[in-house]
């Protein structure tokens, strides 16, 4: 691994060293039912009990508003089609946007086809949303406004008018602060394996008084909302990332957003006919995205690939897909530049020297792509570039 350069942190992280150990013991020596009498399953209960204080400490909220999944898609789920059921009378209306993960927007077809009415909000150039567009379309039966992570004015508008508000801060949570109890948050979701924790593990942060009925129907675990025996090392290892995501973020997001900086300046100043997607500014500290003119995301990533880089074409939910990202389609880029867009995330092990080695990588893949471009051609010929 010492000469790969990773820099696709969106779509998982590696586990922390100090995750891991935290979670190890919870494999062999202490791997007790927590749902069991006797005290070595107690003592479990007790772990469990702790994990929930860790998050909810950092989130603003109270321990027994934090519910365990198995990650980001099944919190997504849980919030929109329980709410849905409790707070949907006859149908009803729901509010969204077109730059949602697939976890929401799928879930939103299946309520649509079981009679429900969903708003699907444009974005700006720079993804973000219009708060007077978002406030114009509430209308007297819309009963949850679901926008991935925002600010709180957006919180404000949904309770101004008796709305539910969940956020979908798998991307945020452990990256920038976020205070459930400061920001109007009823639902939030998120997912381990996005800031050094383990695989197969999130939660849902469900406020205090929502009537949302049980997810998983069997067993009492998680107080009967999320039947199944708990994930006891997820659940030890995405406490203990939080507990350093926590501890080390204001370092963390100085060093990331000075070497994404850095990095989308030398591309940009550097490579021609490229275009920073999304604001300048208004974005997580780890996050570039470039569009490149006439080249194909997919050749840029297998190029990178075989230079021992890896990086994504779009979001983390499509990583695997040749089409463009359906949320740089959304913020009004043509589906040719869409097509030829790179994310490169960044971790805390990154370091100015792989921001260098990537830049001069790119400089040459994009030049050879582009020589042998039909597009590039007729380019060059109509202005007469030499």
């Amino acid at each position: 691994m010492s000469d790969l350069i990773y820099l696709d942190h969106a779509a998982t992280t590696a586990v922390h060293p100090d995750v891991l150990k935290e979670m190890l013991p919870y494999f062999t020596d202490k791997f007790g039912n927590p749902s069991s009498v006797y005290g070595f399953a107690a003592n479990n209960k007790n772990k469990l009990t702790e994990a929930r204080e860790t998050i909810a400490g950092v989130l603003g909220a109270k321990p027994e508003e934090i519910y365990f999944t198995a990650g980001g898609s099944e919190s997504d789920n849980w919030a929109l089609k329980c709410t849905a059921e409790a707070y949907g009378v006859h149908g009803g209306h729901i509010i969204t946007t077109k730059i949602e993960h697939h976890a929401i927007l799928h879930t939103c077809k299946y309520l649509e086809n079981r009679g429900y009415d969903v708003t699907y909000l444009d974005v700006d150039e720079n993804g973000l949303v219009d708060l007077n567009i978002l406030e114009a379309a509430i209308r007297p039966d819309t009963f949850l406004i679901s926008i991935m992570f925002a600010n709180n004015e957006i919180g404000e508008i949904a309770h101004r008018h008796g709305i539910l508000f969940h956020t979908d801060a798998v991307q945020a949570f452990g990256q920038i602060p976020i205070r459930a109890d400061e920001m109007n948050i009823d639902m939030l979701s998120a997912s381990g394996h996005k800031f050094n924790g383990p695989k197969g593990i999130g939660f849902l942060y469900i406020k205090k008084g929502l009537k949302l009925k049980s997810f998983i129907h069997g067993g009492q675990q998680e107080r009967g909302r999320r039947a199944g025996t708990e994930n006891v090392p997820g659940i030890v290892g995405i406490a203990k990332a939080c507990e350093i995501a926590m501890a080390e973020m204001e370092e963390r997001m100085k060093k990331e957003t000075e070497l994404r900086d850095y990095l989308i300046e030398r591309i940009l100043k550097e490579i021609p006919y490229t275009r920073l997607n999304g604001h300048s500014k208004k974005r997580l500290p780890n996050n570039v995205n470039i569009s490149f003119q006439f080249v194909e995301g997919e050749s840029i990533l297998i190029m990178l690939d075989m230079a021992g880089i890896c990086a994504s074409s779009g979001s983390a939910c499509t990583s695997g897909s040749v089409d463009p990202s359906h949320v740089l389609l959304a913020i009004g880029l043509p589906h040719e530049i869409a097509h030829g867009s790179l994310r490169l995330t960044l971790g805390y092990e990154n370091t100015k020297e792989e921001m260098d080695m990537v830049v001069d990588n790119l400089k040459r893949i994009i030049t050879n792509l582009r020589n042998m471009s039909p597009l590039y051609e007729d380019f060059v010929k109509k202005n007469h570039i030499q």
